[in-house]
């Protein structure tokens, strides 16, 4: 994306790089919709709950480049902040996390550069999240941009607590006082417990469904060869 805006003036390079972000998740966004209908139409069953998109607004460019100690210009933002175009998904339950990722990386005109798996590996704060930064081809009248765009994929129960979060921590520019932290970070703990033991409910009812499935069809085995079996007694009866 440097190349695309270094021959424009200041404000013609901001209008440009904010055009291509937008572009990059509409994209992205189309690729995960058609992906939830396919995963519907094949296993009538949606992994994504709603998807949400947001263009990173200028002042908190702006503060993440001064606190990583970069100087505020459009290259360094191009360069450094890797979500400015940021796509999260909310799902029901774990499991549906890792297939979605999957079906991300699989995608051959996505191109993955990195992948933060905050569920194995949580924040200290207690923060839950698979977070996938890719890059995506953007075609215009004249040349092919490639435009980053961070994926965030987290449960339901995850997006509650990580909202929950960062309201408490803007609301003291974060510096809360410890024990908030603390109260938050057992917060977190029950939001895990609360995602292990809906993912363990969710595959006792797919167990519970494929067991019936499988009595209904014996039932309709055993009802066949009754029926085979009369037929037979009935022809040996009239022969």
């Amino acid at each position: 994306m440097e190349m695309a805006i270094r021959n424009y003036e200041d404000v013609d390079s901001w209008k440009t790089v904010m055009f291509l972000y937008t572009s990059a998740l509409k994209e992205v966004g189309t690729k995960l919709e058609i992906l939830n209908d396919e995963f519907q139409h094949v296993h009538s069953y949606n992994p994504i709950e709603h998807i949400k998109t947001r263009i990173k607004a200028p002042e908190s460019i702006v503060k993440k480049l001064k606190r990583h100690g970069h100087e505020t210009s459009i290259e360094n933002m191009v360069k450094y902040v890797n979500d400015i175009a940021g796509v999260r998904l909310i799902c029901s339950f774990t499991s549906d996390i890792y297939k979605l990722a999957e079906m991300i990386g699989n995608q051959t005109d996505l191109k993955v550069l990195s992948i933060k798996d905050y569920i194995k590996n949580p924040k200290e704060s207690g923060y839950k999240s698979y977070h996938m930064l890719v890059s995506v081809p953007i075609f215009l009248s004249d040349s092919v941009v490639d435009t980053k765009v961070e994926i965030q994929i987290r449960t339901i129960a995850m997006d509650f607590w990580a909202s929950l979060e960062h309201k408490i921590y803007y609301k003291y520019e974060g510096q809360a006082p410890e024990y908030i932290s603390k109260d938050l970070r057992e917060c977190a703990d029950m939001v895990a417990t609360l995602d292990d033991k809906m993912l363990q409910l969710n595959e006792a009812i797919l167990a519970c469904l494929e067991e019936q499935e499988v009595q209904k069809l014996e039932r309709v085995r055993g009802a066949a060869r009754s029926s085979r079996q009369e037929g037979q007694m009935s022809q040996s009866q009239s022969a």
